[in-house]
């Protein structure tokens, strides 16, 4: 059974960095995306972040370019958020997915794409 597991969140002050991590653990193909997402208090989970599966392709929100950033360690089967100066806006639980069976150098931004989802972590940034 495949799992994601969020991990990094925490409570910083604006203008403040974090890297949120997304371990894979579980029998998975060689074909899938990782993406990351996040929720805020009475909001929609929206996209931030993805990554195909042979690495080539990453997109990131407009709302972060900028200062966020995806990266992956297939060794590890982990792969990270970078947050860089973080606004109060970005308070939200941050979520981990993935997409099975796509092509290469396919990013997926649509939730409902998603097979399988962290348990979130959360992140608060103070003003």
């Amino acid at each position: 059974q495949v799992q994601l597991v969020e991990s990094g969140g925490g409570l910083v002050q604006a203008g403040s960095s974090v890297r949120l991590s997304c371990t894979v653990t579980g029998r998975i193909g060689s074909r899938y995306v990782m993406g990351w997402f996040r929720q805020a208090p009475g909001k929609e989970r929206k996209f931030v972040a993805s990554m195909s599966w042979d690495g080539g392709s990453t997109l990131v929100a407009d709302s972060v370019q900028g200062r966020f950033s995806i990266s992956r360690d297939s060794a590890k089967r982990t792969v990270y958020l970078q947050t860089n100066n973080l606004k109060p806006e970005d308070t939200a639980v941050y979520y981990c997915g993935m997409a099975t069976g796509t092509d290469a150098h396919t990013v997926v931004i649509r939730t409902s794409a998603y097979d399988y989802w962290g348990l979130g972590t959360q992140v608060t940034v103070s003003s």
